[in-house]
């Protein structure tokens, strides 16, 4: 296979067509992007449910050795923890519950502010000064008033915490975001498709003789197609990398930057939802490019 051929074939497929060329990168760079934010919308929804619980959670606070409430004699005890996962398990209201340790409970306040602040002999609070706490999901967010009035009171339990009225517009609002971001991106997924069967179609009509005599004297179809296959790639990079541009730069001054700066009692995504993010965009524009120019070619080649 003459590698010379295929490269110079794609230099003048590429100029040839060049403004539907820039049409397919805009309408991945676009879509791509707008995918990419359904999908850190997604880790931050999760993130806010971990922190605070969904709108179906309640939080039991544990009584700690210094609590301030008047109930909390002492340090909750192992009966007492167990009296009250057993009245827990026993509600025909919850649909699960989790146990959260000391120590799971102290890592989420340093991811949330630092680790920094939290080590060494100056540290404002430690391990043992957080309080256990049971996570409950219940069946019905209706019916939260009933496990709780199960619970308050019992020997051990500190506070019951429900944040439903401060978590669910704020839960609501990034899976609304979610949702339009995705749709949209759909939208635009099938425009960059049809993009790609037309740059195909005109390719492939304006190399009409030069593919017939390749085909006369019995090149392959994976060499004659090729130059097509490598456009796709071409536009495909380009598309992913201006996404993940865009999405590096809305990480960069749009979360790090404003929201985490303004809003810091909320836990964030960070650049490892990044990489994931960018992870399903590099896998995706690929899959959008060459595929349908794998099906078409065999229809505008003929081979």
């Amino acid at each position: 296979m003459q590698l010379t051929y295929v490269f110079t074939e794609l230099r003048q497929g590429l100029r040839r067509n060049l403004s539907m060329h820039i049409a397919v990168v805009l309408t991945l760079f676009v879509s791509l992007t707008l995918v990419g934010l359904g999908v850190l919308l997604n880790q931050q929804a999760a993130r806010a449910a971990e922190q605070w619980g969904n709108q179906l959670q309640i939080t039991v606070y544990l009584c700690r050795a210094d609590d301030s409430v008047a109930s909390c004699a002492s340090e909750v005890t192992d009966a007492q923890k167990q009296a009250i996962l057993q009245v827990v398990e026993d509600s025909p209201d919850v649909a699960d519950y989790r146990l959260e340790s000391k120590a799971e409970a102290f890592a989420k306040v340093k991811k949330l502010f630092g680790a920094d602040r939290f080590e060494g002999p100056g540290s404002v609070i430690t391990e043992d000064d957080m309080a256990e706490s049971v996570w409950i999901t219940l069946k019905d967010p209706h019916q939260a008033d009933v496990v709780k009035e199960s619970v308050v009171g019992l020997d051990g339990v500190s506070r019951v915490q429900d944040l439903r009225n401060v978590v669910g517009p704020i839960l609501s609002a990034i899976d609304a975001m979610q949702y339009g971001a995705l749709a949209i991106a759909a939208f635009l997924v099938v425009a960059a498709l049809l993009l790609v069967a037309n740059t195909i179609r005109l390719a492939a009509f304006a190399r009409r003789r030069e593919i017939a005599i390749m085909r006369l004297v019995g090149a392959s179809t994976l060499y004659i197609a090729l130059p097509f296959l490598l456009e796709a790639v071409v536009t495909a990079v380009v598309g992913v990398g201006l996404a993940a541009g865009a999405l590096a730069a809305f990480m960069r001054w749009g979360v790090r930057d404003k929201l985490a700066e303004s809003l810091q009692f909320i836990l964030w995504i960070d650049w490892h939802e990044f990489g994931y993010a960018v992870a399903v965009i590099a896998i995706l524009g690929p899959i959008l490019t060459l595929l349908p120019t794998l099906l078409l070619t065999r229809r505008y080649l003929k081979v």
